[in-house]
């Protein structure tokens, strides 16, 4: 999934997922990064905005 969503330039994208289905892919407004940041030792609101840079670098 990781790789299509790349190369359609989509760089932060919520993938809703119920079972082993995939729902739905948000690519408007995904959520869940304070919950993730508060569970895990990941910083997503960095990587954002490095990727954000880097893409602004270009």
């Amino acid at each position: 999934m990781g790789p299509t969503l790349k190369a359609k330039g989509l760089i932060f994208v919520g993938l809703d997922i119920i079972g082993d289905r995939l729902t739905e892919i948000n690519v408007t407004s995904p959520t869940c990064v304070r919950e993730i940041e508060a569970a895990f030792p990941i910083s997503i609101t960095g990587m954002l905005m490095d990727a954000i840079e880097k893409r602004l670098n270009k």
